[in-house]
């Protein structure tokens, strides 16, 4: 299978272009960097948000299907470069749905656990179709408008799209910025001997990259037109408990470490359900939170502090 992955050299966008070629797919990838290109001419520099830019790709390639994981990702960096973010994620979205309309290949679209706002149930994936949400902050917001892009394509045009959920996937791969997950700031904070605030009041279910690339890797052979599926780990864990076991497995203490009771604009429980993923997808949890963790950290220790003799 012919198979195109949009932000193929992000955290999930690079494992999951590396699993898919395992699997004997033909795999190009998409991003915005000058790159060396992948296999030789299987990489092509383009932003989502130019219609142009992506029209030349896939003139040149006929892709069977495609993984679009290109976005402006987190809450905060929605707020700072919001016109980035409704670019990207809104227009590149569109864009990339009017080549499927005219060229009839299949699609995943990347969504996120945050579009169920201030949802305080069990997050199943039928919840923002039967129940009123109020999306909690402009990252939330666009991700729920793709989810709608797709659904108004698909009924309007018969185009045939899964849509993913992703919560709190962390792992090797994940460079540090102030705007990346909460596990990698707090890796390389705590690693570099930098404060940081912990929100006592939020829960969340993390997912070790690995699970969530095996999951995903799965769908262009388990397509399911229209599905929706929450690809999440198992266990409910609060945020301090994260940073607890980070700093007991660098040997710290907390007294960098900044407590405060709420994160405004921001879900405050992540109660998810994984079992529709389990269930069409053979979605299973292979690395608990410990085991990640220690991985994640060797991973950081190694891309930052090795070459500088730390």
């Amino acid at each position: 299978m012919k198979i195109l992955v949009t932000g193929g050299l992000g955290a999930v966008g690079a494992p999951l272009s590396a699993a898919l070629r395992a699997a004997g797919h033909e795999v190009w990838v998409l991003d915005r960097a000058h790159h060396h290109g992948v296999r030789g001419s299987h990489y092509y520099r383009c932003d989502v948000g130019e219609a142009r830019q992506l029209q030349r790709v896939f003139e040149e390639v006929p892709f069977d299907f495609v993984y679009h994981a290109a976005a402006e990702f987190g809450r905060i960096n929605g707020e700072d470069f919001y016109e980035s973010l409704w670019r990207t994620n809104a227009v590149g979205t569109k864009n990339l749905i009017r080549l499927q309309e005219q060229r009839g290949f299949r699609m995943v679209v990347f969504s996120s656990s945050e579009i169920y706002g201030d949802w305080t149930g069990v997050m199943h994936e039928d919840v923002p179709s039967e129940h009123p949400i109020q999306q909690l902050n402009d990252y939330a917001v666009s991700k729920w408008v793709n989810e709608l892009q797709v659904r108004n394509s698909a009924a309007v045009h018969g185009t045939e799209t899964v849509t993913v959920r992703l919560f709190n996937t962390y792992g090797p791969g994940e460079p540090y910025s102030e705007y990346r997950s909460v596990i990698c700031k707090f890796i390389y904070c705590a690693l570099h001997g930098l404060p940081y605030t912990v929100y006592l009041n939020h829960r969340r279910t993390s997912t070790f990259i690995d699970d969530t690339v095996r999951t995903l890797a799965t769908i262009c052979e388990r397509f399911r037109p229209g599905a929706v599926y929450n690809i999440a780990g198992n266990t409910l864990h609060d945020i301090k408990s994260v940073s607890d076991r980070i700093l007991a497995q660098l040997g710290l203490d907390d007294r960098l470490v900044r407590y405060v009771d709420v994160e405004v604009h921001n879900t405050r429980d992540k109660i998810s359900s994984n079992e529709r993923a389990r269930t069409e997808l053979g979605h299973h949890e292979t690395v608990g939170l410990d085991e990640g963790l220690a991985r994640t950290i060797a991973w950081q220790r190694a891309y930052y502090l090795e070459d500088q003799g730390v």
